[in-house]
């Protein structure tokens, strides 16, 4: 069972999936006062403007983090329509939009939203991104 913590200030609820974290530090790079890692919680939305929030997590390149509206009912309002290939330097290379990923055995998994993949071989849990770039100093 994978693990997923919400956070809300009432207006807006952020969504955690650590297991998905690459550790890019965007989150808390763009609001150190929402997004603390040294803190306990580290989420603390009443730091920060929803609209702002909402931005810094459309900003997670591993889909770690997400929201959605409460008054909405909707948990799926970071829907993207479009897809987008970016490489991130020295990181992984992030897909935004749906798509299906076959593995070597045929499998089909479906993603959405953002999807972080491994460019630099030491991630284990390829194709996608765990962070391993990091570590191993990748450059590209």
């Amino acid at each position: 069972m994978e693990i997923e913590k919400k956070y809300t200030n009432g207006e807006v609820t952020v969504v955690w999936q650590p297991s998905k974290c690459i550790h890019s530090t965007i989150c808390f790079k763009g609001l150190p006062r929402v997004f603390n890692p040294r803190k306990r919680p580290w989420v603390a939305l009443e730091h920060g403007e929803t609209e702002a929030i909402i931005e810094q997590v459309k900003a997670c390149p591993s889909g770690a983090i997400s929201y959605f509206m409460n008054d909405e009912g909707n948990q799926e309002s970071q829907e993207i329509t479009d897809t987008v290939v970016e490489v991130l330097e020295n990181g992984p290379l992030l897909i935004y939009g749906n798509l299906k990923v076959k593995d070597k055995d045929g499998k089909e998994t479906s993603k959405s939203q953002t999807t972080a993949f491994c460019r630099c071989g030491a991630s284990e849990h390829k194709p996608y991104c765990d962070g391993s770039h990091v570590k191993i100093a990748f450059q590209g």
